[in-house]
């Protein structure tokens, strides 16, 4: 299996790296901060989640803005600035309506999105998530002191090839784990983001805070989450659970964040994923290949196509010259692979284009 890995930039000018593999209907995943689409894709931590996931569906995933390979000079980090980065993805891909996976804090981005955008999201997953974080009410003293011990030390030790927090911080991630998944979490800090971006996140993902938002969730939804976590108390996507009318919650045997192929909990969520998704029914088929290759002047040209206007209107409504109209509508064409206009707007169409019908 191979994987594309591609760009497009979010509404203030954040270049984001994002990443599609496999066949199938879409599915777009929302990590956290420890990601980096051109090393997990082979690494002993994440090929197995990878390959399952693109096992029957066109997996999406993305490396959050600050790490992996999108930019790293970010003027913002935050909730709302993820939102968008979450919903510019989307948009790249050109996916109207698709189920979404949000893992540790990317699951309180996805829930808050699915919140926003009930149109979009037909199903939710979250693992591993929590609703607000440890610098926020509601947590205990001892969990927030922990916390900050944790800033603290990322401060002083992120990143470095030695030290003692190079292994605290594995061990909190894998602490069951052999020595080759310990280094490469160790390694991952280093390849993901700097220290000092590394720092700001950590506060940001502790601030958050969604508990307002849940309520909102339309979508049906999963959250499953590993009992003996120890970056996320099993109590806190409990919380989280309950929070969203109609969630189904699956406890998940192991202690690893990230499960491996012999935790007891990795079979059952494989099991729960599947049947989830299945049951649900997905009517909503994969975009034909080459549209996660539109621009984003293509795609609202796109989407005034499949309203069924004609270039001139297209030219008056988007203020261009004719030709220039024209040109897009020949690239369109082109990277679509479709051969004429009522294809296209066919095409589009059943893709999720021109869903509200032509503007005044």
């Amino acid at each position: 299996m191979r994987q594309k890995i591609s760009f497009c930039t979010s509404n203030d000018g954040v270049r984001l790296a994002y990443a599609t593999a496999g066949r199938g209907p879409p599915l777009l995943r929302a990590g956290g901060w420890m990601t980096h689409l051109e090393h997990d894709w082979d690494s002993p931590i994440w090929r197995h989640w990878l390959r399952e996931l693109a096992r029957d569906h066109t997996l999406a995933r993305f490396d959050m803005r600050g790490s992996g390979l999108s930019d790293h000079e970010v003027a913002e980090q935050g909730i709302e600035a993820w939102i968008q980065d979450l919903e510019a993805v989307a948009n790249a891909l050109g996916w109207r309506r698709f189920p979404l996976l949000g893992m540790c804090q990317g699951g309180a981005v996805a829930a808050a999105y699915a919140a926003r955008h009930p149109e979009r999201v037909s199903r939710l997953i979250l693992y591993n998530a929590y609703a607000h974080g440890g610098y926020t009410s509601g947590i205990p003293k001892q969990k927030t002191d922990e916390a900050r011990a944790l800033e603290a030390m990322i401060e002083v030790g992120w990143g470095r090839r030695q030290g003692t927090f190079r292994e605290v911080f594995a061990r909190l991630m894998a602490p069951r784990e052999a020595g080759e998944q310990v280094a490469w979490w160790a390694e991952l800090q280093r390849i993901t983001a700097e220290p000092d971006t590394a720092v700001r996140l950590w506060r940001a993902f502790h601030t958050l805070d969604i508990r307002g938002q849940l309520e909102k969730v339309r979508a049906p939804t999963l959250v499953v989450h590993v009992k003996s976590d120890r970056m996320v108390p099993f109590e806190m996507g409990r919380a989280l659970a309950s929070g969203i009318s109609g969630a189904h919650f699956v406890p998940l045997e192991g202690r690893n964040h990230i499960l491996q192929p012999d935790d007891p909990g990795w079979p059952v969520f494989v099991s729960e994923f599947r049947r989830f998704l299945t049951s649900q029914g997905d009517d909503t088929p994969a975009p034909p290949p080459g549209f996660e290759t539109l621009t984003g002047r293509e795609r609202v040209v796109l989407e005034a196509i499949a309203q069924g206007l004609s270039n001139p209107a297209i030219a008056q409504r988007l203020s261009i010259a004719p030709k220039t109209a024209r040109n897009h509508v020949s690239n369109i064409c082109g990277k679509l692979d479709i051969p004429t206009r009522a294809q296209l707007i066919v095409t589009a169409r059943e893709a999720g284009f021109g869903e509200h019908g032509p503007s005044a």
